[in-house]
């Protein structure tokens, strides 16, 4: 069986974007606002070396609020994908969920079985790709990233992003970390030790 990481994007892989409107920070709409951080690329890869299969889980509500076209969804999509290709790094899946109950879409404003906090997408991922989810990991920065991956049985890492201030506290991470990068030292400690047969 194999092991993974499940990431998620917004805030952990890209900045997040202010909304003025609202006063509140959002994914990006629009891909002059879609930029990775700068230690995304070289952390993403390290997971690859560590033979970690790497699935991305998303709740992308804003189509449903909204906000963004699906054209656009799908170009920052197609965008990261093609970043990553470019270097190398290779996602065995991408898992978004456009579902929101609070939305004005119609058949987008119902309640899901594919948005997180559900399990939906790990248990999919699992099934497909043959995955032991006592030794996969959630890496998020919101509540219900953690919740998700706890239901599913893994490992949780909150990233605790301070610029804007998603300070939910309803969860209970197994660790927090400032960025992705801490989050893969984690992780690469803890597959050392087991490696060497201490827990």
């Amino acid at each position: 069986m194999n092991s993974a990481v499940f990431l998620d994007r917004d805030g952990v892989i890209n900045y997040n974007i202010l909304n003025d409107t609202v006063g509140q920070w959002e994914s990006p709409h629009s891909l002059e606002d879609f930029r990775l951080f700068p230690w995304t690329i070289d952390s993403l890869r390290e997971l690859q070396d560590l033979k970690l299969q790497l699935f991305l889980i998303s709740n992308q509500p804003s189509f449903a609020k909204g906000k963004i076209s699906l054209e656009n969804i799908a170009a920052i999509q197609a965008k990261l994908h093609a970043i990553l290709i470019d270097n190398k790094i290779y996602f065995s899946d991408y898992f978004y969920c456009y579902h929101h109950p609070a939305g004005i879409v119609p058949e987008l404003s119902t309640k899901c079985v594919c948005r997180k906090p559900g399990t939906f997408f790990i248990e999919k991922a699992a099934k497909e790709h043959i995955l032991d989810l006592k030794t996969c990991w959630m890496i998020g920065d919101r509540d219900s990233d953690i919740i998700c991956g706890h239901n599913a049985g893994l490992m949780t890492i909150r990233v605790i992003d301070s610029d804007s201030m998603q300070q939910e506290a309803s969860s209970t991470p197994n660790f927090k970390v400032n960025d992705l990068r801490e989050a893969v030292d984690i992780i690469r400690t803890r597959i050392a030790r087991s490696s060497n047969g201490r827990r």
